[in-house]
């Protein structure tokens, strides 16, 4: 009798076991919760763009409005089920739009995997927890010599503020993850006498509807030398800002 008592009692601690890790796992959200893709699925974005001008002497903000448009499921190099992604931009909103882009999103069963500029990123992995980190550029060439982006080496991508409410721009969102990518100064950038490099990365996604924030920052300062009296900025220095105003 009482070795069916502690059968039992174990039948029912290992049920309930069970139970929690299937709970547990179906509580997880699916990549395909925070980057829906659908031909015909739009997000428009208000763009401010850091450029440096007079040969990386100067910083300009240049401002844009740029639509990311779901154009249609297509395949990869490998085969995949990938869908083309096409970006109009335009200078005001009363301006036409006007296709300047095209990117690749391919999504696996475990990432989401996105193509821009010939740059393959892992933008979400699963699980999609708290906590949770990854080589986000694992699929880029940061190494060889011909490489220039070397500073995208070793990013390590993790969540952080899962399922939060947000403001992004005017817009009011009830559910969404942060991305928080990179965040490194080398150097004292406040020093204009002296080398420094910032590298900055953090992408906000919101469940349902996909990107409604961006913010990357790469910049390599120069300081002055005798045949050269004034610090300048390197080639490749450039900001982004992508905040959401409008989506279907």
């Amino acid at each position: 009798m009482r070795k069916l008592f502690f059968l039992a009692i174990t039948l029912t601690a290992l049920s309930f076991s069970a139970c929690k890790k299937s709970t547990d796992t179906l509580a997880l959200p699916s990549i395909n919760d925070f980057f829906p893709l659908l031909p015909g699925k739009y997000i428009t974005y208000n763009l401010d763009s850091t450029v440096y001008l007079n040969f990386g002497t100067v910083q300009a903000i240049r401002s844009y409005q740029v639509k990311h448009v779901v154009d249609a499921l297509i395949t990869d190099n490998l085969g995949r089920p990938a869908y083309r992604i096409i970006r109009y931009i335009r200078r005001l909103p009363t301006d036409p739009w006007s296709s300047d882009n095209t990117f690749m999103a391919v999504p696996t069963d475990f990432a989401l995997e996105f193509i821009e500029n010939n740059l393959r990123f892992l933008k979400l992995k699963a699980p999609i927890r708290n906590g949770f980190s990854w080589k986000g550029n694992t699929y880029i060439d940061t190494y060889s010599l011909n490489s220039n982006v070397k500073y995208l080496d070793d990013w390590d991508y993790s969540y952080d503020s899962l399922y939060l409410p947000s403001r992004i721009g005017a817009t009011n969102i009830d559910s969404t993850l942060t991305i928080n990518q990179r965040d490194e100064v080398i150097g004292n950038p406040t020093n204009p006498s002296s080398y420094s490099e910032r590298n900055f990365g953090a992408e906000k996604y919101a469940k349902g509807i996909g990107l409604v924030y961006r913010k990357f920052l790469h910049t390599e300062y120069q300081p002055p030398t005798p045949g050269h009296p004034i610090g300048t900025f390197s080639d490749g220095s450039y900001g982004v800002t992508l905040t959401m105003i409008d989506h279907n």
